[in-house]
């Protein structure tokens, strides 16, 4: 079989070759029940075994403990930023920590709804750094701090979670993980809830994961629609109004593709992670031993899911990305508020993708001496 071009875009992202393959299989007839899975009602005995299915593996690939709620919602990241706070800022104190795009955008979103404070921000230094915790200035009567703990296109990543409680903060923690959700382990003790789109590491746009802590649930404005109220959409298992019931199935092949992975003796996520570590340290060497190419990242906060690099003649770019389409890499350019280029690493680009691309680079270095 012919190899397929190695997919770097940002989102919606490659999937898993095995995953597309038995979604094809599967598209005009599922288990043998004469309709396909977007065919079928959100309420029939035939989805309803397929979102169980898809809850129960997520939960044991992330090891979600039992006091903590996994919603299928709809409207990505963006979306949540709203429905977070209509959900739990009670139109009071929020911190964020500003650490790039998408941190940005959230603690604008918040305004709306609540009384968002900017605790720390990287923004002086153009979002290559992250603040110690230790200097945050956190606020004593926070709803919640929110954190994005890889941002996408500036490409900085938390690989430690921060730890409110020992920071002084009775506050929870909000992560948006989308694009680094199921990487790596995620440390529940430190979070209070987590959201995310699926078209990173999950499965195709269409349906955003949201886990969190019960506690948290029953506190949303009265503005807050229903369809966006944690504790309607808990209550309801995720079939309050019409659940995205494609993408629902699509992202469960991927959990079940997960579970069967395997890396250094490890499995699923945790060999998601080793790989993973791998495929990023390759690049990021590679970077750093060119003279013509520069990450410009801390490297203690590198993301192993975007690495952002740009060319240091920046004249060549467009030769650059043509050459790369040539050699079957796709989706290299970075986003254009940073512009460069940009290599998005998901859990379905395997490392030989990665090797391609630092051969064609060291390729495109030689030939442009």
């Amino acid at each position: 079989m012919t190899q397929r071009p190695y997919n770097f875009s940002a989102g919606p992202a490659a999937m898993p070759e095995e995953v597309l393959q038995q979604a094809a299989a599967e598209m005009l007839d599922w288990h043998g029940c004469g309709m396909g899975v977007m065919e079928m009602s959100h309420r029939g005995k035939e989805f309803m075994a397929i979102a169980a299915q898809a809850e129960a593996d997520l939960r044991e690939l992330l090891a979600v403990p039992t006091h903590f709620r996994i919603l299928f919602m709809q409207g990505g990241g963006l979306a949540e930023n709203a429905i977070v706070p209509l959900n739990l800022s009670r139109g009071g104190a929020v911190d964020f920590v500003v650490t790039g795009g998408w941190s940005q955008k959230s603690a604008k979103e918040a305004r709306k709804y609540a009384a968002p404070a900017v605790v720390a921000s990287n923004e002086a230094d153009g979002h290559t750094t992250l603040p110690a915790p230790a200097t945050w200035r956190l606020s004593k009567d926070a709803q919640y701090v929110h954190v994005c703990s890889n941002e996408t296109i500036h490409g900085v990543e938390f690989h430690e979670l921060p730890d409110l409680k020992a920071l002084g903060s009775q506050a929870p923690l909000v992560i948006d993980f989308s694009s680094h959700v199921a990487s790596r382990p995620v440390d529940w003790g430190r979070v209070g809830l987590a959201f995310g789109g699926a078209q990173k590491n999950l499965g195709p746009a269409g349906v955003t994961l949201v886990v969190v802590r019960e506690d948290l649930l029953g506190r949303a404005l009265s503005i807050c629609p229903s369809a966006f109220d944690y504790k309607t959409v808990a209550d309801n298992a995720s079939m309050y109004n019409t659940p995205p019931t494609y993408s629902i199935y699509m992202a469960g092949l991927v959990f079940q593709w997960l579970k069967r992975q395997t890396e250094g003796g490890f499995t699923g996520i945790a060999a998601m992670e080793e790989r993973n570590i791998a495929k990023a340290t390759l690049l990021y060497n590679f970077i750093d031993r060119s003279e013509f190419y520069v990450n410009k990242v801390a490297k203690d906060c590198r993301s192993r899911m975007n690495v952002p690099f740009f060319l240091r003649d920046e004249s060549r770019n467009e030769a650059f990305l043509a050459g790369a389409k040539e050699r079957g890499l796709l989706q290299l350019k970075g986003h254009k508020s940073v512009g460069g280029m940009r290599a998005s690493l998901y859990n379905a680009m395997p490392l030989a993708g990665v090797q391609a691309l630092v051969d064609y680079m060291r390729d495109f270095e030689k030939t442009s001496a």
